[in-house]
């Protein structure tokens, strides 16, 4: 492969005019520079690649040489990943469990609607435990817990008479002495 450089004196003999030259050694001098910097990093990348191969060589050299099968070795690590993320799952689900279940506890305790949320963030949910039916073991002992220890958010129903400061008026109505139409007009009024 030939190799020429753009010079000067081979544009000028083109017969180009100097201001375009000068434009035209310029961009030259810019794409030049830029595949100069591309040729470095391609060096760079190559040497990187070599060491890279040779890293591995020896690694593959030292796991036949201890006799472990390098597949092997990868199937162990994914299993016992995969058996991390099981163990996890299997955390979430209980843990999930005991929220609902103690949740249950929550409302059959009386503790209000607006607070049971609020309880359940301070409470410790991983020491209920859980039986067959999913649901919390001791539960009556865990709700006698619960409404002495929650005792502010258990709503109490609070039956109120009317107020006697303004007592119904006491009307006094003959209904025998009313007429037809009178009669009508107060069932109006009070229905």
């Amino acid at each position: 492969m030939i190799y020429t450089s753009l010079t000067r004196k081979m544009l000028k003999a083109m017969g180009i005019e100097d201001e375009k030259i000068d434009q035209i050694i310029e961009a030259h001098s810019e794409t030049v520079d830029a595949l100069k910097e591309r040729s470095a990093d391609f060096e760079k990348n190559a040497q990187e690649l070599e060491k890279a191969k040779k890293e591995l060589t020896e690694a593959k050299a030292a796991l036949e040489a201890s006799g472990k099968d390098p597949y092997k070795v990868k199937y162990e690590a994914v299993k016992e990943e995969f058996e991390k993320f099981k163990t996890e799952q299997q955390a979430a689900a209980a843990h999930s469990s005991k929220l609902n279940a103690y949740r249950t506890l929550l409302k059959k305790a009386g503790v209000s609607e607006n607070r049971i949320e609020s309880v359940l963030k301070v409470s410790d949910i991983d020491g209920i435990e859980i039986d067959d039916k999913g649901e919390a073991k001791d539960s009556e002992k865990l709700i006698e817990g619960i409404k002495t220890e929650w005792a502010d958010f258990i709503a109490t129903p609070q039956i109120k008479g009317a107020s006697t400061s303004t007592p119904p008026a006491n009307q006094n109505i003959d209904f025998d002495a009313l007429s037809d139409d009178e009669y009508y007009k107060l069932i109006q009024k009070k229905g």
